[in-house]
């Protein structure tokens, strides 16, 4: 069988260079307290030998990147006490794992793209309920910034890495 050099091309592009609308457009929040802890959740479902992420998900049609911040992190947390502090200025890509976007009925995708803020939680860990109206994390805690690449699913990893590096000139490293 012999294939074409476009074909060879798109195989091995990196995840950037894909055409846009293979990627589900996303936001993601680091959530951070008064003492520099991070907010993570604990993924229900069976199968996640790293479970733990931080509050995402789909910009829906006609909305802000900001405006589906502060929704996700309502529908995911019940957090409505929180201002932003800064966001990434580009899109971060990531691929998912094979067989993964079957199971998150995300087919049409290859993976997602996600504007990242960093948002300051001036709210009591009373007010933190993800006993949502369609949870998505089973409970939560506050984790050290170093912590927060290890607890996450390996194809994450990278993402949270460069999240990490925009926003740690805003904590005391």
């Amino acid at each position: 069988m012999v294939l074409s050099l476009p074909f060879l091309l798109l195989q091995n592009l990196p995840p950037m260079m894909h055409h846009k609308n293979q990627y589900r457009n996303c936001v993601g929040i680091m959530l951070k307290n008064f003492e520099g802890k991070v907010f993570v959740g604990k993924r229900i479902g069976e199968g996640f030998e790293y479970p733990w992420q931080m509050p995402q998900g789909g910009i829906d049609d006609h909305e802000s990147p900001e405006s589906a911040a502060f929704r996700e992190l309502k529908e995911e947390t019940g957090i409505h006490n929180a201002h932003i502090v800064a966001q990434s200025d580009e899109w971060i890509y990531y691929d998912f794992p094979e067989g993964a976007a079957e199971q998150l009925y995300l087919k049409q995708y290859i993976g997602q793209r996600q504007i990242w803020f960093l948002m300051d939680y001036i709210g009591q860990d009373d007010d933190i309920q993800v006993e949502t109206l369609c949870p998505e994390f089973s409970q939560w805690k506050w984790i050290e910034i170093k912590e927060l690449i290890e607890l996450v699913v390996p194809f994450k990893k990278e993402v949270y890495r460069q999240i990490v590096n925009i926003f740690s000139p805003y904590w005391k490293l």
